[in-house]
């Protein structure tokens, strides 16, 4: 008896998992189950005490929204130009660092990207290098830290550059926390023989990941490849990590040498990441950044910065005009996004809830968690009562007073 056109592979041995998942929370679960304990422990993970990981979150459920009840409009939309690029959703992805999740890593969520029409941002720690990652997806956007010197910083974009990606995040939302109130995930300086005999009773209970990268042949690489000299073999994670440990941190005027040496170079636009103060959004525009993200790495800064969300208005309100606002934090929901948009963002980025995706079912569960989205904007655009996303607007949401920060 063949299998009817309408029933899914999966359905045909009831013992095994169905692969698509219907919600970020459940891509997390499955993330959790599927990833040894300290490999999952890392992805969670924020500074000290949590709160500001927990605040991410806790502020999209403070806002409220109005339904209509008649007056729908039976299309909606919700594409977008965005840093001159044109999406499918005003959803892009985060530049996250070592994506060793997955054998395929950054690769697998740059071609899941690609296919649902949005923006890939690649970390300079990523463990793919640019050039793969911009083959997978020519609309990527090449992420650096202030590290090394400023002859170091040129090198590096002039590669970014040369493999083709369309725009540089400058990413400077990140401070050193040695307090974690639930300890430090372990993550070791390289995955080799040594390594894999000590950490084997932690990983030995997650075969499902064994197998993956056993089918490849290759360990997870912790090595960060774009940071490799010409000619030079890439630094460790913690390579990497010292080398901008013992950076002196940058100045504004530093951020405007970066903006112009990227400018000259490559014409395309440059965002600055991390900005969560009116004052800091102005002298972004004073140093002629195209865009700003506001951002608390995840909640990864320091500890008991506000929720990004809390933030946006505010900044979005001062310098709107002048400069594209993104927002990344605590996103999980198309709703989410949605108050986001009307809160003055031209997009949001995500990070978490892709990489528990891509944890959870590699390309296809990244697409899982970008359709997951797309699919709850559009819910809650036909709720609204709008027929794009370039009708949200604040008078849309419940806000809470003394719900913004400033």
């Amino acid at each position: 008896m063949t299998r009817p056109e309408w029933l899914p592979e999966w359905a045909e041995n009831p013992w095994k998992q169905n692969p698509w998942f219907e919600s970020v929370a459940v891509a997390q679960r499955r993330a959790q189950k599927r990833l040894p304990e300290p490999v999952y422990a890392a992805l969670v993970a924020g500074s000290e005490r949590g709160q500001t990981v927990s605040d991410n979150q806790r502020a999209f459920m403070e806002l409220g929204v109005l339904p209509h009840v008649a007056g729908h409009h039976a299309e909606r939309s919700m594409s977008r130009t965005v840093l001159g690029q044109e999406v499918s959703l005003p959803v892009l992805i985060s530049p996250t660092g070592v994506q060793a999740v997955h054998p395929d890593g950054e690769v697998a969520v740059a071609r899941a990207a690609n296919a649902r029409g949005t923006l890939m941002g690649l970390s300079n720690f990523a463990s793919k290098s640019v050039e793969e990652v911009v083959e997978a997806c020519p609309r990527t956007l090449f992420q650096m830290y202030w590290t090394g010197d400023r002859d170091v910083m040129v090198q590096r974009m002039e590669r970014a550059h040369r493999a083709g990606a369309i725009g540089l995040i400058a990413t400077l939302d990140w401070s050193f926390s040695m307090g974690r109130d639930w300890g430090s995930p372990e993550i070791p300086e390289k995955v080799d023989l040594k390594t894999m005999v000590r950490m084997a009773p932690k990983v030995a209970t997650k075969p499902r990941w064994l197998y993956q990268f056993g089918r490849t042949g290759q360990l997870p690489d912790l090595t960060a490849p774009n940071l490799a000299p010409p000619g030079g073999e890439a630094p460790t994670f913690f390579g990497a990590y010292y080398e901008w440990m013992t950076t002196p941190p940058p100045s504004w005027e530093d951020v405007a040498w970066m903006r112009s040496t990227w400018a000259e170079l490559s014409g395309t636009p440059f965002v600055l990441k991390g900005v969560g103060r009116v004052d800091d959004a102005k002298r972004a525009v004073d140093a002629g950044v195209d865009a700003i993200s506001v951002s608390n790495h995840g909640g990864n800064n320091l500890d008991g910065t506000p929720a990004a969300i809390r933030l946006l208005y505010p900044i979005s309100t001062a310098v709107g005009g002048q400069v594209e606002v993104l927002m990344d934090g605590g996103v999980r929901r198309g709703s989410d996004v949605v108050k986001a948009l009307a809160l003055g963002a031209k997009a949001v980025l995500i990070g978490r809830a892709y990489l528990w995706g891509l944890a959870a079912n590699g390309q296809a569960g990244v697409e899982n968690v970008l359709d997951i989205l797309h699919g709850g904007i559009d819910s809650a655009l036909l709720g609204l009562g709008v027929s794009s996303i370039d009708e949200l607007e604040p008078g849309l949401l419940l806000i809470p007073e003394g719900f913004h920060r400033s």
